[in-house]
């Protein structure tokens, strides 16, 4: 096979499996969010199938042949990119057996339902054999994949390329002395905001606001839609069709807000990818942590600033009765609330990492067999108070809180804390080269920031790996100083410490 035979071949492969996991992922979204609770069983199998297809094309022998006939071909970075990637994730699927392929697909739908179903009935017992399923398929694919060192680097690769957890623990542990140092003297301070955000917010009017910010932020309904889900989310089912789902509680206004300004960043991120690349690595998101920086800055850097609610307040109030008597000031330090809670989703800047660490070493104990399912309430629990000083009340705020073990997701939490880290360095790249931007938030002036980002960081999809990518953007690959020093900056002056 000549070299330009062989990558046109990649590319055709390539652009029909996509096409079959653009379908996965418009299953997923429904059933998130539209499914009759009966049409369950089949959408697992329905999945199973599906992701049978699609790992028969992923390890097609034929795929190998034509990347080892590319091997001599003059690649251009766009190509050299895509070959890169291909290799990469050819070398992976082809050590996963097939039965193990649908199994997982199978066990995750089945148990990402049973955790809809039990966790409000904050049933642990119903779930926990459909976790115990998922971690051990895990640990067999970790196997499957092999690793030099640890078998939850096999699982992290996925979302994180090339990162391992020897190589995150430093980063990570870098943060929690600056981090529990500041969370000790903002308790200490003894100032706490108005619970202005815990007002009545009607709920129809919260989901129009979410609409009305998101759009501003940059957010192309067109190519796009906002529904509710159990959990906030973002998928991408192909080119102009990037969804979000949030959750509102009308007594809870930040709930429902912030999940939505997060879950946007994720997909003006999706929006910015070049089309022209669809179907290829150098059209797609390079990694989780990257992605999760995306989202993290919208949410905390931008949705939190003074600048933001110097433009969107008042908007606000033309909708909401109970913000009448707020000014700026006050609407902005409770939007800046630090106070130590237990929901992951719903924590605050300063105390989020906590929650992202603790189920790191969770998940490591977890993949490492050093920890059994049945004994992870008790030792969630137990990291819980001694992380942030809580204990959970029952299983459903606790353990089960969070939708990704259920639907097996184990590895990602970490990239989490990397995207909080990328976002502070990106945000401060920001700056340095556009100039004020609350300034710009203030006038409403979103785009720049949006372009910039566009430019820098969704542009380029994969055309470097997650690292490299950050040292061309921030000059740097991770570096958890610079986040430590944005929070100590941004809360000392918020809690006049």
């Amino acid at each position: 096979m000549q070299t330009d035979q062989a990558y046109a071949f990649l590319l055709d492969h390539h652009h029909e499996t996509s096409m079959l996991a653009s379908m996965g992922a418009l299953l997923h979204w429904d059933q998130s969010t539209m499914i009759p609770p009966a049409g369950n069983a089949h959408r697992a199998q329905q999945m199973a199938s599906l992701t049978g297809l699609v790992h028969a094309r992923n390890t097609d022998p034929a795929i190998g042949e034509a990347l080892e006939a590319c091997k001599g071909m003059e690649a251009g970075p766009d190509q050299a990119a895509n070959l890169r990637e291909w290799t990469r994730a050819y070398e992976r699927a082809v050590k996963i057996p097939m039965d193990l392929a649908k199994a997982l697909a199978r066990t995750a739908s089945e148990s990402e339902v049973a955790w809809q179903v039990a966790r409000p009935e904050n049933d642990w017992p119903a779930f926990r054999p459909h976790l115990e399923e998922l971690v051990s398929l895990k640990r067999e694919e970790a196997e499957a994949v092999g690793y030099a060192s640890e078998p939850y680097d096999a699982l992290l690769d996925v979302y994180e390329p090339g990162e391992t957890a020897a190589a995150l623990v430093p980063v990570f542990e870098a943060l929690r002395e600056p981090i529990a140092g500041l969370l000790g003297r903002i308790i200490g301070s003894g100032r706490l905001p108005e619970p202005i955000l815990r007002r009545p917010y009607p709920l129809d009017r919260q989901r129009e606001f979410c609409i009305h910010v998101a759009g501003a932020l940059g957010y192309d309904f067109q190519a796009g839609r906002l529904d509710v889900s159990a959990h906030p989310f973002s998928t991408t089912i192909g080119p102009g069709d990037s969804r979000i789902t949030t959750r509102f509680q009308e007594d809870d206004f930040g709930n429902g807000f912030f999940s939505t300004v997060h879950e946007t960043g994720h997909a003006l991120y999706e929006q910015g990818l070049p089309v022209e690349h669809w179907g290829t690595p150098r059209g797609e998101a390079v990694s989780l942590g990257v992605h999760e920086s995306q989202s993290r800055l919208w949410e905390n850097f931008v949705a939190r600033s003074k600048g933001f609610w110097r433009h969107f307040l008042p908007q606000a109030k033309e909708r909401f009765d109970c913000l009448s008597d707020v000014g700026l000031s006050a609407f902005h330090f409770a939007a800046n609330e630090v106070r130590p809670g237990l929901i992951r989703v719903d924590a605050d800047e300063v105390t989020y990492n906590l929650h992202v660490l603790l189920r790191f070493e969770l998940e490591l104990a977890l993949v490492r067999g050093d920890l059994a399912v049945a004994d992870l309430p008790g030792a969630f629990d137990e990291k819980m108070r001694d992380t942030l000083g809580l204990t959970p009340p029952d299983y459903k705020d606790g353990v089960m809180q969070d939708v990704h073990w259920s639907a097996g997701i184990i590895g990602y939490f970490p990239t989490y804390t990397l995207g909080n880290v990328y976002a502070a360095q990106i945000w401060r790249a920001a700056g340095q080269a556009l100039g004020d931007l609350e300034d710009m938030f203030s006038r409403g002036e979103f785009r720049p920031l949006l372009d910039w980002l566009r430019e820098q960081v969704h542009g380029p999809g994969s055309l470097h790996q997650p690292r490299t990518l950050m040292e061309r953007v921030t000059g740097s690959g991770p570096d958890p100083s610079v986040l430590a020093e944005v929070l100590e900056q941004r809360y000392a002056e918020a809690y006049r410490l």
